[in-house]
């Protein structure tokens, strides 16, 4: 059953929908449902989890192995033989053998990277939804608004409650793109395609010494308008901007060429992707002019970061997966207000307890093939959270 009531605006409506309260047995049936989920989500959590570990130790000797063999480069300008094949360290400005274009709009710039960023005027829908129980039905109140705004991204309005009224252009007559330097070099060595990728610090380009490109398209501030009035916009216009990643040449108005590290393996006049022996992967490069030690204390961080967040992803998913697991029990119950409530507060106890002893438990396997000492460490504190819930339970009392 669905009740329309109007705000008295075009931008914002409300639609009531309701439904009949769910049977025990329907609700018995969706617990089933989510048990399957929450048996999926927990076996995945196992697998996320040591292998990260895996990851985490392999990509730790890596490091320690790229920093016991890399050799710091004497000049940039000069290509030696005697480091043919061996990982090496230089710093530099970048630079590209010729400018990148945009000829549409006018635009030139000697950098790496050049990309164009188009966005549409566009009706956007937001719904804001409150559900609530009356005469034993399921109510769900949801307020739909709409407004507009500039967009990168096609809004397919045929999925909006009320199209009328809020309809989007199907596409954009401008498209965006990214436009990429194909031979980039620090000194006289050039860069592979994995260390171009990752030069991506993209700053706007400012456009107030440009001229408008065209008769229908009109500058303002650092964006070109496809629209008759850029300050009130229709549904439908178009503006156009600009950004720039690794500066590559000097230009009066940007200053000098952007300076990087790079760590990688010498083949010839090019920098390429080092195979370690625990088989990762070394090829490296930060913006600034960092020496050795700097750069792999940096990818030891990083590769911190990105362990802690995954051991935190994995416990997450082995605790969603065990609540809905256990979720059948709080289902039998859930007639009994008072009963309800406690057994919930005791499923998410235990789900807690159980995510953090297996989680430790699985990151102590990971870390036994490598180092046997830790392992034993947190296996023996993964014990800690079911001794502490133990302790907590009353004992029994005497007949």
């Amino acid at each position: 059953l669905q009740q329309f009531s109007d705000t008295g605006s075009r931008k914002e409506h409300v639609k009531i929908t309701s439904e009949s309260k769910p049977g025990f047995l329907e609700r018995l049936s969706e617990t089933s449902g989510g048990m399957l989920m929450g048996l999926v989500t927990f076996l995945l959590s196992f697998y996320l989890l040591f292998t990260n570990e895996g990851r985490a130790l392999r990509t730790a000797k890596s490091l320690d192995e790229g920093l016991s063999l890399v050799i710091p480069l004497d000049s940039i300008h000069s290509v030696s033989q005697q480091n043919e094949g061996r990982l090496v360290h230089l710093a530099g400005s970048l630079s590209t053998s010729k400018p990148l274009f945009d000829p549409s709009y006018g635009l030139s710039i000697q950098a790496v990277k050049l990309k164009r960023n188009v966005e549409m005027y566009q009706w956007v829908e937001y719904e804001d939804s409150t559900e609530y129980e009356e005469n034993g039905e399921i109510k769900k109140e949801t307020k739909y608004s709409y407004n507009t705004e500039w967009k990168s991204e096609v809004v397919n309005s045929r999925n909006f409650d009320r199209e009328i009224g809020h309809k989007n252009p199907s596409a954009m007559a401008v498209e965006s793109f990214t436009a990429v330097s194909p031979n980039v070099q620090v000194g006289s060595f050039v860069l592979s395609k994995g260390l171009v990728d990752k030069i991506d610090d993209f700053k706007q380009l400012s456009l107030s010494n440009l001229e408008d490109p065209h008769a229908d398209v009109t500058r303002g501030g650092d964006y070109f308008y496809h629209s008759e009035n850029p300050r009130r916009p229709e549904v439908g216009d178009l503006r156009v901007s600009f950004f720039y990643a690794g500066l590559s040449g000097d230009d009066p108005h940007l200053g000098s060429a952007d300076k990087v590290t790079v760590i990688a393996r010498q083949r010839g006049d090019q920098l390429v992707p080092y195979h370690t022996k625990s088989g990762d992967v070394l090829q490296i490069l930060y913006p600034g002019d960092l020496s050795v030690e700097e750069v792999f204390q940096k990818e030891h961080e990083s590769n911190t970061v990105k362990t802690w967040a995954l051991r935190a992803a994995g416990w997450l998913a082995m605790f969603v997966g065990i609540s809905l697991m256990t979720r059948i029990f709080y289902t039998l119950v859930d007639w009994f207000p008072v009963v309800r409530d406690l057994v919930n507060i005791g499923l998410k106890a235990f789900a807690f307890c159980v995510a953090s002893s297996l989680s430790l438990l699985t990151i102590s396997v990971g870390w036994l093939f490598y180092r046997p000492l830790w392992a034993l460490l947190i296996g023996l504190l993964s014990v800690v959270p079911i001794v502490v819930a133990k302790s907590r339970v009353p004992p029994k009392k005497q007949q």
